[in-house]
C-alpha cells in the first residue's frame, strides 16, 4: 500500500528557524582541556553549525577555580580562561552553567557523579556571591562587556533532583537572587536564566519569586527527556519509551513556553532517553527521533540543546569501546553516529518550512527550501515495541520550478550507520586505526539519484523508507544545475 503526501511550492511558508544550533552539551568541564574533545567540537561547529556549549562542573575543585589552601580562599581562572580561549577561536561560545559547588564554600559533602560533583548550597551565601562576582569581573577584563553579554549564565543544574541539589526549592530562588545580584552588579547587560530543571519544574513559582524580589530573569531554562529526569545504565530503556509518545517533547515544551511568556525559552538538556547506556543512542532510531523532534518544534522554543555531542563523558565511568550506548553524537574516537548524520541534515535545510498534505502512522513529511534548493526530509519512526514497517511514499509537487534533477541521503540501519560496520568488524572494543577509519567512512551520508516523475508543472516521486529511518531529497532546478 502506498501512502501520498502532497505540497504547493507557491503556498506561502512558514519560518523554521535553527533553534537547535543555538547550543550541544558536554559532560564535565575538565574534558574541556583534551586535545580529543577539542577536536570533536569544532567539527561539530563547522559541519553541524553549533554556537554555543554548556557543561557541568566548571566550579568544582578539580577545576581548581577556588580551593582552600592554609584556610585562605585560591582563586585561579586558567582552566576555565583556557575552555573559553579555545571556544573563542573556533567561533563558539560557552552558554555557561554556575555548578557545582566548591567544598571550601559548600554546607555539606554529598556529592555526585564518577569525578565527586558537590551538590550542597553554600554555607554563606555572600561568600558565593563575593565568587561569582569575582568570576564575572574576570570574564568582562579578559573578553569585554559586549563578548560575556552574549554567554548566557544558567545557574546550576537541575535543583528539582536531590541527586544535584540538597537543599529546597527556596534555597535554589535564594541561591538565584544572590547570583543575579552579583552579575548585574559587575554589568547590568549580563544575561541571566533559570532555574535549570529536569521536567519543567518550577518555572512558574521561580517567575513568581524572582519577580517579587526584583531579580526577573533573562531567560527560562529548563531540561526535557521522554524517559526519567535522571537515567542509570541499568534501566529497561525500551520498555520506558515504549510507554512514552511520539510528540511529547512538543507537549512540554508547549506548556513551558505558556509559563515563561515572551522569556525566551531554553531547554538547555534534552537526549532521546536520559540513560547514559542507552544503545539507541547509537543506533538510526536516535537520528529518526532527533529528526521528527527538531522539525515539530520551531514555534515553541529558542534554543534545544541536545545532551551530547560527544562520548568523551565521564558523569558514570568512561567505556572505550567505540559503541556502548554512550550520550554523544560521536564516539570516543570520533566516529559520527547516526544522530550526528541527522543534524548535519537538519543543518543543511533552509528555514522555509511549505506546508505539506497527507499523513501515515508511522512516516512524517516535511518540505523545506531557501534560496538554492528545495528539501523533503521523511521520518519513518515508531517508539521501542511499537509496530514499524518499511513503507511505500507517494510525493506530489505542485508549483514548482523546472526540476533538472533529484538526489537523496538516508539514514537507516545500512546507511550512514558506523555501528553496522563495527559489528562487521566482530565488534573490536580497541579498534585499529583503520578500522576506525573504515567506520568514519560508513557514517557518511552517501548521494544516490532518485527518478522525478514530471508532468507540465507537476513533479512526482516514489520511494520506499525503511523502518526507524531518515531520507532527504534535494530538488534541483534547471539553473541551480549548472
Amino acid at each position: 500500500m502506498t501512502t501520498s503526501f502532497s505540497c504547493d511550492c507557491s503556498k506561502d511558508p512558514e519560518n523554521m528557524p535553527h533553534f537547535w544550533e543555538h547550543c550541544v552539551g558536554s559532560g564535565h568541564a575538565t574534558l574541556g582541556l583534551r586535545a580529543d574533545w577539542q577536536a570533536q567540537l569544532k567539527q561539530c561547529h563547522d559541519e553541524l553549525g553549533f554556537r554555543h556549549v554548556r557543561f557541568h562542573g566548571m566550579l568544582d575543585d578539580g577545576m581548581g577555580t577556588l580551593v582552600d589552601e592554609d584556610d585562605q580562599p585560591l582563586y585561579s581562572f586558567h582552566n576555565i580562561d583556557q575552555i573559553y580561549d579555545f571556544l573563542r577561536s573556533i567561533e563558539m561560545r560557552p552558554l555557561v552553567e554556575l555548578s557545582f559547588m566548591p567544598s571550601t564554600l559548600s554546607s555539606g559533602d554529598q556529592i555526585t557523579f564518577h569525578y565527586k560533583a558537590n551538590v550542597t548550597p553554600p554555607a554563606d551565601y555572600a561568600k558565593w556571591g563575593a565568587f561569582i562576582s569575582k568570576l564575572a569581573s574576570h570574564w568582562v577584563d579578559r573578553y569585554g562587556v559586549k563578548e560575556v553579554s552574549l554567554w548566557p549564565i544558567e545557574v546550576w543544574n537541575e535543583p528539582n533532583l536531590s541527586s544535584f541539589w540538597t537543599g529546597s526549592q527556596q534555597d535554589y530562588f535564594r541561591l538565584f537572587e544572590t547570583t543575579w545580584k552579583a552579575l548585574k552588579h559587575v554589568h547590568p547587560e549580563l544575561t541571566v536564566g533559570g532555574p535549570a530543571t529536569a521536567q519543567n519544574a518550577w518555572i512558574a513559582e521561580f517567575i513568581d519569586y524572582c519577580e517579587k524580589a526584583g531579580v526577573p530573569p533573562d531567560f527560562i531554562s529548563t531540561h526535557t527527556y521522554p524517559t526519567d529526569a535522571r537515567g542509570s545504565p541499568g534501566d529497561d530503556t525500551e520498555q520506558a519509551l515504549s510507554k512514552s509518545k511520539i510528540g511529547l517533547l512538543r507537549e512540554r515544551a508547549k506548556a513551558a513556553r505558556k509559563q515563561a511568556g515572551k522569556r525566551p525559552l531554553y531547554y538547555t538538556e534534552w537526549s532521546t532517553s536520559s540513560n547514559p547506556r542507552d544503545e539507541l543512542h547509537d543506533d538510526a532510531y536516535a537520528a529518526a527521533y532527533i529528526t521528527q523532534a527538531m522539525l515539530n518544534m520551531g514555534d515553541v522554543v529558542d534554543a534545544y540543546s541536545y545532551w551530547t555531542f560527544s562520548d568523551i563523558f565521564e558523569e558514570n565511568y568512561f567505556p572505550s569501546k567505540p559503541f556502548q550506548g554512550g550520550f554523544g553524537l560521536m564516539s570516543i574516537h570520533g566516529i559520527p553516529k547516526p544522530a550526528y548524520r541527522a543534524f548535519e541534515i537538519l543543518h543543511g535545510l533552509g528555514q522555509e518550512k511549505l506546508p505539506v498534505q497527507g499523513s501515515h502512522e508511522t512516516v512524517q513529511l516535511w518540505v523545506v527550501r531557501d534560496q538554492t534548493a528545495i528539501k523533503v526530509v521523511i521520518v519513518n519512526l515508531a517508539l521501542p515495541l511499537h509496530a514499524i514497517n518499511a513503507e511505500q511514499i507517494n510525493v506530489a509537487f505542485f508549483g514548482l520550478p523546472s526540476i533538472a534533477s533529484a538526489q537523496l541521503r538516508r539514514i537507516d540501519m545500512n546507511h550512514a550507520n558506523a555501528k553496522t560496520e563495527w559489528k562487521m568488524q566482530g565488534e573490536p572494543a580497541y579498534p585499529s586505526p583503520d578500522e576506525v577509519q573504515a567506520m568514519i567512512a560508513a557514517s557518511r551520508l552517501q548521494d544516490e539519484d532518485i527518478a522525478l516523475k514530471i508532468d507540465d508543472k507537476t513533479a512526482t516521486l516514489e520511494l520506499t523508507v525503511q523502518p526507524q529511518s531518515v531520507t532527504v531529497i534535494e530538488l534541483r532546478t534547471a539553473n541551480q544545475n549548472h
